[in-house]
């Protein structure tokens, strides 16, 4: 029995499916951890391959390269060295679980499966892994260890069991995306687990992107008492060493470490982003990005994030005007590139839009202008980004936001194409309030300038997408703080319309937001993937049928 133990957490930004890319980083990891005395280094939920796995996880092959990966590596613990605790898909007789692994003396010491499969929002376990037992403790060089596996924590059976079966300190890989909010409910629940059972907890949490999900890392260690001993930073890769002591009463208590300031509000948002973008275009091997620069709020602020996440120089802004393009657009997108320091090109659509006319005259003979060519425009705006794209490798970023998604106030192959839509899980008022915030904040790790980013016409101007004459936003949608209210209203929370209208909203206005966001499902199944900021994002967390006759209408 020993009456002294290190643990070091290592919140580490593995890349789904790449295996041995993964195992090198764990290996790097524990060196550090044992050049900083950890006796233990605890990994994330299934750091081995990457959470989540998906339908990887039903490939025989698949899980083949990840137990010989997994057992080659074991061996490596017989240096002496500290052990590892480490997530993976593992079989186990005829079945396949996501489970924690000690690996310890050269071999896989301890398995342990996660009990409790999340089947909610972005989560879909049930579908690939089988639940497990619920867990007893691993007896860890004299220590009972209570390894729950993510979601085990968010209820309180698998800590009641470990509590009664004699566990000693609660340990918790996780695999947790972000959300806003989402840090003060992670500690809730990890100070109830604590309280129920009188034990200690570590919680390690996963950094990094993956498609549309981000995993904000922010790992912990809570004392028996409740008391927060230590605390990781967030959006970043870090190893957080905890130092442990047995009591003469035989409980273990926590020393105090360093405590990070999570990253929270807008800040949190705002590294969130460009996180995800980061990871999205480095993880796919693009060179860079392309986006369409309007002059608008929109593109002003998914330009800012590109060059935090990318650097400028792997930016590349292009102003695609029209007609009815303004000269403040023109020089209000000039301006927003150069106070970047990223390039930015002006490719006029004018030739595009004549040829359109010329080859469906005879088609449209008899019938007036409408909403028609303005989508044609805006086709002409995708096809170029499309075609650059193509000739010189860089992705296209999209730059529409949740309330224009949800409202389809966007046009299909035109202002959505692209690979990653970095403001899709983004309201219109947010949107304001992350481009006052970056244009006052530099985040950590930031790649572009100090100072003001977005210029300031562009946060006091009225939206417009500049299709026809004089055009406004709200020529077509409520004010952006009515609209985002109700949408908050339909989309996050499904409230009726009248408990809606009981919020003081309108009900002609209700009504017809709702109409828009019923009859806006097709396009937004064919929306590229994006960033989730709140708890529902369209097409994961969020799924509705396209043929639908259901109506809440009053």
């Amino acid at each position: 029995m020993t009456d002294r133990l290190s643990i070091a957490l290592a919140q580490i930004n593995p890349t789904m499916g790449a295996i041995p890319a993964n195992i090198d980083r764990i290996r790097t990891a524990r060196a550090e951890a044992a050049a900083r005395g950890a006796d233990l280094v605890v990994f994330t939920e299934l750091v081995v391959c990457g959470y989540p796995p998906e339908d990887l996880v039903l490939k025989p092959f698949f899980l083949d390269t990840v137990e010989r990966a997994v057992t080659a590596f074991a061996e490596e613990t017989a240096d002496g060295g500290p052990a590892v605790l480490v997530g993976a898909p593992w079989r186990d007789g005829g079945r396949t679980y996501n489970a924690a692994l000690l690996l310890d003396g050269g071999k896989v010491a301890a398995v342990r499966y996660k009990h409790d499969l999340p089947n909610y929002g972005v989560f879909d376990e049930k579908r690939v892994f089988a639940s497990g037992p619920l867990p007893g403790p691993i007896n860890f060089r004299g220590v009972r260890l209570g390894v729950m596996v993510c979601e085990d924590m968010w209820t309180p059976d698998a800590a009641e069991t470990l509590v009664e079966t004699g566990a000693e300190i609660l340990v918790v890989p996780n695999g947790s995306p972000y959300e806003a909010d989402k840090l003060d409910r992670r500690l809730q629940l990890a100070v109830q687990r604590v309280t129920e059972t009188g034990l200690p907890l570590l919680y390690v949490n996963q950094v990094g992107g993956q498609d549309e999900l981000v995993f904000d890392g922010a790992s912990f260690a809570l004392d028996g008492d409740r008391a927060l001993k230590a605390q990781a930073p967030s959006f970043a890769e870090h190893l957080l060493l905890t130092r442990w002591e047995r009591g003469a009463d035989d409980r273990w208590t926590c020393a105090e470490g360093e405590i990070a300031r999570p990253a929270e509000g807008l800040a949190g948002i705002y590294e969130a982003l460009v996180l995800g973008l980061k990871d999205y275009v480095n993880k796919n091997r693009f060179p860079g990005v392309i986006l369409g620069m309007s002059g608008g709020i929109d593109s002003a602020l998914s330009a800012a994030i590109a060059v935090d996440a990318l650097g400028p120089d792997r930016v590349h802004c292009v102003m695609m005007p029209s007609p009815y393009t303004s000269q403040d657009s023109l020089d209000d997108a000039a301006e927003a590139a150069e106070l970047l320091g990223c390039r930015i090109d002006t490719i006029p659509i004018v030739p595009a839009m004549e040829a359109f006319t010329h080859m469906l005259a005879p088609a449209f003979a008899g019938r007036d202008p409408d909403i028609t060519e303005e989508n044609i425009q805006a086709r002409a705006r995708g096809m170029t980004l499309m075609a650059l794209s193509n000739k010189f490798g860089a992705m296209v970023l999209s730059t529409g936001n949740k309330s224009e998604l949800s409202v389809g106030y966007s046009t299909l192959y035109g202002d959505m194409c692209g690979g990653y839509a970095i403001l899709k899980d983004v309201y219109k008022m947010t949107v304001y309030g992350l481009c006052r915030w970056r244009n006052g904040h530099l985040p950590p790790n930031a790649r572009g300038p100090a100072g003001r980013v977005v210029p300031e016409r562009i946060l006091t101007k009225a939206p417009t997408a500049e299709l026809r004459p004089n055009q406004k936003d709200q020529d077509s949608l409520p004010p952006y703080e009515v609209l985002d209210d109700i949408l908050e209203c339909l989309v996050e929370q499904d409230l009726s319309i009248p408990d809606i209208v009981a919020r003081g909203h309108a009900a002609e206005t209700v009504n017809k937001v709702w109409r828009m966001l019923h009859l806006a499902e097709y396009k937004r199944r064919q929306a590229p993937p994006g960033v989730k900021i709140t708890r529902r994002i369209f097409n994961r967390d969020r799924r509705y049928p396209i043929t639908n006759g259901f109506t809440s209408v009053v």
